[in-house]
């Protein structure tokens, strides 16, 4: 069965009066996310080794093989995305209870999170993502990834939450300023809710 552009959670004008205009959500989306899920697809199609392989598992098996970058970078970006979009609200910004203890808990504050968090995005070289991660051992730490990766294919832990920090995230609404794009994020965008259903 074919992959499939996911159905946003809210109206592609949801998200302007906190920072992201329809014109970023309509090209992200519908532009951007579609060339990656008819990319992956049209490999799929190709290649048996993938068939009926969930999206998770395409991206486990594709990961560290040369042969396989192009499967591996849509299957990510793919992925990512399906994260991305959930990982916004409209009402977002918001920190909730048992996440921003165990914040408090793991980072020291919640502007030590910020802080980390940012430093993770604006340090990505090139184009890439940040994340909110539940590591390994059990802490809360801010990591990056570069183009289509994710804490999936890297086992740094499980994904909490992801920005995406290539310039088509941000660039028509925010030009090159991406510092300024990710605290817009964490303040007023970033899907908190979302975030704590994925600590568990």
């Amino acid at each position: 069965m074919a992959f499939e552009l996911p159905t946003l959670p809210y109206s592609v004008n949801a998200l302007a009066a906190n920072g992201m205009s329809q014109e970023t959500l309509e090209l992200h989306y519908g532009k951007h996310h579609q060339a990656y899920v008819t990319a992956l697809n049209g490999f799929v199609e190709k290649n048996p080794d993938l068939q009926g392989k969930s999206l998770e598992e395409i991206v486990l098996f594709a990961k560290d093989k040369a042969d396989l970058a192009p499967v591996f970078n849509n299957a990510g970006q793919h992925w990512n995305h399906i994260h991305f979009w959930n990982a916004l609200s409209p009402n977002g910004g918001k920190l909730l209870g048992k996440l921003e203890a165990k914040i408090n808990e793991d980072f020291g504050s919640v502007d030590a999170f910020k802080d980390a968090f940012k430093t993770a995005a604006t340090t990505q070289f090139g184009s890439g993502w940040a994340w909110l991660v539940l590591g390994n051992d059990g802490k809360l730490k801010a990591t990056k990834t570069a183009n289509g990766s994710n804490p999936l294919a890297t086992g740094e832990g499980k994904p909490l939450l992801g920005l995406d920090v290539w310039e088509h995230s941000y660039y028509v609404d925010f030009r090159n300023r991406r510092p300024d794009y990710v605290t817009n994020f964490l303040d007023k965008l970033a899907n908190y809710e979302f975030a704590e259903a994925n600590l568990g």
